[in-house]
């Protein structure tokens, strides 16, 4: 596993040599490790020093998580199972929901087993070990003991059994999301090997690369503090700002959708048929529990209840609504209605972009990413879709996609506390920010480019590889016959609605 993950590496630094040299204090992402400092001794010079106090759970912010984590999993089953079923004809209504049922249990099982470990613990700037597998360690049976993960307060821990459920929502959303790219036609067997392979060798490097760093308490001195951010994932030492997963989770799930829009091919009579979604009520109601979720996704990455998550927790409010009204205006403006279809691709849209600015903009920045993701995302679903010429069923790439990108190089910009924003974190040992004069637009933009063209490359590859050997093992696509019968039947046999 490791040699592909080391092929992978090699690759991208072919792609881009200096990426790996680049260096930036760091920024408020998602990550956990805990590293104690000792105490000093508190007698003479020859006693021993005294052990470190065991790290203090927190219990508000423990509470908080795991409201978060149930929140999360209410935009996956059944938000996006909702929201992706009534987009779809009656015939494939239940193919979609088992789709995103059954592929959201398969990765939290994978999580459990391995993923969880590869993920966050240390390993290399690409990928972690194996310290974790089983989520071995992370609570002592016996002495009724859990392991303590940092957030990003020194001093502040929440239990790191927490920290990993709701780190499991986020790969299992992930990999629901590149299913309404190829709904319609692809074998379901088909659709869990794919995520299987793709969530093993592309979500899981993505998120190390992103998200995992050593904890706020390893900078104890600025000796070690070179040293700490080596250790951390690749991404992540080059400074890049991704609060909630603009990079790890919807660029990430969107290239690898767009890939398997052209490999499993277009539907049958596509361009030639209507193909309109059966039930916009339910999309809305998707829609709609999508945003509630989505409170989770966003504040709850702060992983304390503090005013971080305050903060994420507006701005998801706020450019969400912007949004809203951004695409209806557009929609509007281009065929003269607009349609609740748009308005609620809007919201997504909307949800999509600030995601990975959520706690590192202010309010007026959010405010702005949403109604410029609003007007892009949907020129993704209309004017890009027709240059890719793909049939993305269910637009993920001209949403996710899209919004993810301008999400993540927004942050760049309205991070900047000369633009309302929090800035960034310029010394971890001493917890001080960058200031207004020091802070450069620019360099940030390029660290935030960096960070959506690894995520990017990395995600195309593994994805042409995973559908390769899927579509040589198992084939990807149902038959002529079966489409046209409906997947419902085809391949779960059963019906939606009863006639």
């Amino acid at each position: 596993m490791k040699q592909l993950f080391a092929a992978l590496a090699l690759g991208l630094s072919l792609l881009a040599p200096a990426w790996a040299q680049d260096a930036a204090a760091s920024a408020v992402d998602a990550a956990s490790a805990v590293v104690a400092t000792a105490a000093p001794a508190a007698e003479a010079a020859s006693a021993a020093p005294a052990a470190a106090p065991a790290p203090q759970i927190n219990k508000g912010d423990t509470a908080w998580m795991m409201v978060a984590t149930l929140l999360v999993i209410l935009m996956s089953v059944p938000g996006l199972a909702l929201f992706y079923g009534g987009l779809v004809r009656a015939k494939n209504m239940l193919s979609v929901l088992m789709q995103v049922m059954v592929t959201f249990s398969l990765i939290v099982v994978l999580w459990v087993l391995y993923g969880y470990s590869l993920a966050f613990t240390e390993g290399n700037a690409y990928i972690g070990g194996f310290d974790r597998v089983m989520l071995k360690g992370i609570w002592d049976n016996v002495a009724g003991t859990f392991a303590p993960a940092a957030t990003f307060s020194k001093g502040v821990y929440i239990p790191e059994i927490v920290f990993a459920a709701f780190q499991a929502t986020f790969a299992g959303i992930t990999c629901c999301l590149i299913v309404g790219a190829f709904a319609e036609r692809i074998k379901f067997s088909a659709v869990l090997a794919f995520c299987a392979i793709w969530f093993t060798f592309s979500y899981l490097p993505i998120a190390h690369m992103v998200w995992f760093w050593m904890g706020p308490d390893a900078y104890s001195s600025a000796e070690v503090a070179a040293e700490m951010t080596s250790k951390a994932g690749l991404i992540w030492q080059h400074g890049a700002l991704d609060f909630a997963g603009g990079t790890v989770v919807h660029i990430n799930a969107a290239v690898a959708g767009l890939v398997g829009a052209y490999m499993v091919g277009k539907r049958v009579g596509y361009g030639k048929e209507a193909f309109t979604p059966h039930s916009l009520p339910l999309t809305m109601t998707g829609a709609a529990l999508l945003w509630v979720g989505w409170f989770g996704f966003n504040a709850g990455s702060a992983l304390e209840a503090n005013g971080f998550a305050a903060l994420a927790f507006i701005n998801t409010f706020v450019a969400t609504a912007a949004a809203v009204l951004a695409w209806s205006v557009g929609e509007a403006l281009h065929r003269g209605k607009a349609s609740m279809l748009g308005a609620a691709s809007g919201a997504v849209a909307g949800l999509v972009a600030i995601t990975p600015a959520a706690g590192n903009v202010g309010v007026g920045g959010a405010l702005i990413i949403g109604l410029i993701a609003g007007f892009a995302c949907l020129w993704g679903v209309t004017g890009l879709k027709k240059m890719l010429k793909a049939d993305d069923s269910l637009d993920v790439f001209g949403v996710h996609g899209v919004g993810g990108i301008i999400g993540a190089l927004l942050t760049g910009v309205f991070a900047s506390p000369n633009l309302g924003g929090p800035s960034l974190m310029g010394d971890w040992v001493t917890a001080t920010m960058v200031t207004p004069e020091a802070y450069s637009i620019g360099s940030q933009l390029w660290i935030q480019t960096k960070g959506v063209l690894i995520t990017i490359a990395w995600s195309a590859v593994v994805s042409v590889v995973a559908f390769k050997l899927v579509d040589w093992t198992i084939g990807l696509r149902v038959t002529e016959e079966e489409e046209r019968e409906g997947l419902d039947i085809a391949s779960h046999g059963e019906t939606a609605y009863s006639k």
